[in-house]
This record gives structure tokens, sequence and C-alpha cells, in this order.
């Protein structure tokens, strides 16, 4: 592997399925360890849009509270932008209308935030429009879900998704995707495609491994991660609660569940949902877990995840009952696997008597998948197309009554280059200015 510390990271626009907040997930973890490793890069973080006709129709502001334009505490290089959405997309020229602004204002925050030809990544399909539109040195497409096979979704939006994702993978200077499943699916459709599964910070999770369940108390059967219908599988949650009266099964994590769906979990008397905890909290919540659950539906769509439960699990080297889905199925060695409701019980209860001799083949399953390794593995594909290297200088201001060629700075080369892409962005960016 390359010496990536003698290179310098290209700065980057990033734009995110989700916002940057306390439940980390692959974008955050992949941006940090960059920005880390780069403190000199800057990187524009593109969140949810603020929906505007979403609050009118819903009347709740609550989606609109959330800064536009707002620089990290954490990170010297890291830019947030919550950008403006004024019109429903459910009609053609209200959607290309919103493609519009919001390719002004990722300019405009571009511009503010002092990126000079970055990379574009794109992990929303719906921002296919964008690529080409944002001075962009090369696209990036991450495909985490293959949203084309989510249950939910109605034909006419497959239909939109299935173009958008098609759009994406045939501009994308490099296809990135997270499951072989997703890499069989897309290989015809690219130029150039890896797979980058998730990983782990594996050091995050060593108080699991200090901190035992109370051995008296009821044992606890515990999932942390996303609540929706289409991947949980709710029927062998409640078999689990009938079989186990005596256990509790606490689910913690974002809540996306629809109204029947909670009011069918909450009848088990012990069935918990938590709120979701930031990622800081996450190892204290596994710690009281006797074993860790991941009840996926066996589908098409869920072949195509690589859980970032899977890794989280293993590294906190407690025992594991899962359905046999895509992940966990190749470490059926490390965890304990059954399908349909006979099975998943059965392996519920294999977990639970487990001796505990499989933890460290966990762990150290868990410390070969880092996040620092993904982050090398994508580093050392960005070398091979050559966009590791210096980016376009920042221009400097000029000094004020300097030397006879006026006082101002030497003007090189690449600085008329950054110094024309501002007069671009920003010959553009007045609304935007007034939005930021």
């Amino acid at each position: 592997m390359p010496d990536f510390e003698r290179l310098t990271m290209r700065d980057i626009i990033f734009i995110s399925l989700e916002n940057w907040d306390g439940v980390w997930r692959r974008n955050q973890f992949l941006c940090s360890e960059w920005l880390r490793r780069f403190p000199e890069m800057r990187l524009l973080f593109v969140g949810r849009s603020k929906d505007l006709s979403h609050a009118v129709r819903s009347t709740s502001a609550a989606g609109l509270r959330r800064p536009t334009f707002q620089k990290s505490a954490e990170f010297k290089g890291l830019t947030f932008l919550n950008p403006f959405k004024f019109l429903p997309n459910s009609l053609s020229p209200c959607r290309q209308f919103n493609l519009s602004l919001l390719a002004l204002q990722i300019r405009s925050a571009a511009r503010k935030a002092g990126l000079r030809s970055p990379l574009l990544w794109i992990n929303d399909h719906c921002a296919a429009p964008l690529a080409g539109q944002l001075n962009e040195r090369a696209v990036v497409y991450d495909i985490t879900d293959d949203w084309t096979l989510m249950p939910a979704v109605g034909e006419k939006e497959r239909a939109h998704i299935r173009a958008s994702d098609a759009s994406l993978c045939a501009k994308a200077d490099l296809v990135v995707v997270c499951s072989n499943a997703l890499e069989r699916s897309r290989r015809g459709l690219c130029r150039k495609i890896i797979t980058v599964p998730n990983g782990v910070d594996a050091a995050h999770y060593r108080p699991c491994l200090t901190a035992s369940p109370d051995q008296m108390s009821a044992p606890v059967f515990g999932y942390v991660g996303t609540l929706h219908g289409d991947r949980l599988d709710l029927d062998l949650i409640g078999d689990l609660a009938r079989a186990k009266p005596e256990a509790k099964v606490v689910l913690c994590g974002p809540d996306l569940l629809t109204v029947a769906d909670r009011k069918k979990l909450l009848a088990e008397s012990n069935v918990q949902l938590m709120e979701q905890v930031h990622y800081a909290d996450v190892p204290r919540i596994i710690a009281g877990f006797d074993v860790c659950i991941l009840p996926h539906r066996c589908t098409p769509f869920t072949e195509s995840l690589n859980p970032i439960k899977l890794w989280e699990y293993l590294a906190s080297g407690k025992p594991v009952a899962a359905t046999p889905v895509a992940g966990f199925r190749e470490r059926a060695h490390l965890c304990h696997l059954g399908l349909g409701r006979d099975g998943f019980l059965a392996a519920c209860s294999e977990a639970l008597r487990e001796d505990g001799s499989r933890s460290p083949a966990r762990i150290r399953e868990a410390e070969s998948n880092s996040w620092k390794a993904r982050s090398e593995q994508l580093l050392e594909a960005f070398r091979q197309m050559g966009w590791l290297g210096r980016p376009i200088p920042r221009p400097r201001r000029a000094r004020a009554g300097g030397s006879g060629d006026g006082g101002g700075q030497k003007t090189t080369d690449s600085t008329k280059r950054s110094m024309e892409g501002e007069r671009v962005w920003g010959g553009q960016a007045s609304l935007c200015e007034i939005l930021l």
C-alpha cells in the first residue's frame, strides 16, 4: 500500500442520503477518516434538504430548524449544507426547479467553504442530474442499498430510481458498492466498479468486553440499528418475545416504523423500543445485551446490504444470532444463524448458551475490517485514477501597498484558474448567498 501521508487529498463535495448527526453511518466514518488524515482538505457535506413544501403540508417546521450552512466544530475542513427545497417533486417542472436551485446552492456553498477542483461523491441516486453541474474534477457514485428492490416503493417511483441509478452508473468515473450482490447487478453499467464493504472502529467497542450483563437479571436479546419494516422481520421479533417470556427484547435506533408496526411490537410486554442514541453511547447499549440479534427479512433488498451492525456486533465480542443474510452468512462460524421461526429461535437459544469461546475470533475479524482499511482501499483507487495530489492552490489575499507591481501577489496559472472558478460560481450565487 502506498504511503498516503506523502500525498494530498482533493477537496470533496459529498452528497449524502442522511444528515451528519449522532447516528454514525458509512458516510461519516469515511469522511472522518479522510479529514483526520488530510487536515488541509475541504469537504462540503450536503445533507437532507429543508423541505418547505412538506413543512406547509404537514404544518410542522421541525425539518427547517437545522442550520443551512455551518462549519464543523470537530473537523477544520468540514462544512455542512442543508439546502432549501421549495416545491414538491411530484411534478416534473417542480423537480427540475428544485434540482436547479440545489445546484446553485451547492456551488455557492462550495465557493464559500473554499473548495477547489473537488471530487463529487454522490450517495443519493436522486442527485444524478447534478453530475457535471458542480465544476467537479470527477464523480464517484457510492451505492449502499439497492433502492430499486425496496418492497414499499411504487412502480412509478421504482422506474424513476432505476433511471437515476443507471444514469449515475454511466456518468460516474468510479462506482463504489458495499456488497457482492450490488457488484453483480451494476457491473455491466459502469466503466469502473469496486466493492468496499462497511467496517468498524473496533477500539470504540472495547467497553463491551469489560462489561457483563447481570447474570441474575432477565436475559436481553438486543438489536441496534434502524427500525424499519422493510428490513426487520417483525413476526420473528414477536416469535422471540413469546418463546422467551422471561427475557427482554430490546430494539434501539432511529424509528421508521409505521404506527401499525410499532403497535404490533409493543403488544408483546417484553419488547422494549429505545430511542436512538448517539454513536458514542452505542457500546454502552450493546454491553447490556446477552445476545446481539439481527432478525432481518431475507429478500433481494436485504441481500444488497452489508450491515454495519455485523461489524459492530463482532467488535463487541458478544454472541450473535441472525437470519442468514449477506455478510452474516459468510461468517457463520462466528454467528448463530437460523432461517424462519424455528431456525431463528434455535439460533437465539444457541447464542444464549454460548460459553464465550468465539469472542476472541469475532474481535479479530472486526479488527481486520476497520474503517481505516476501507478508507485506504478507496484512497488506493483514487491514486490509480490520478485523483490524489495537491488541489488547485487557494488564492491568497493581496497585501496592501506591496511591491512596484501594484502591491498584489504574483498571479500564477493555477491561481488564475482558481479565480476563474470564483467568478463562475460567484456570478450565479446572488440568491444562494441570501439563502446561506
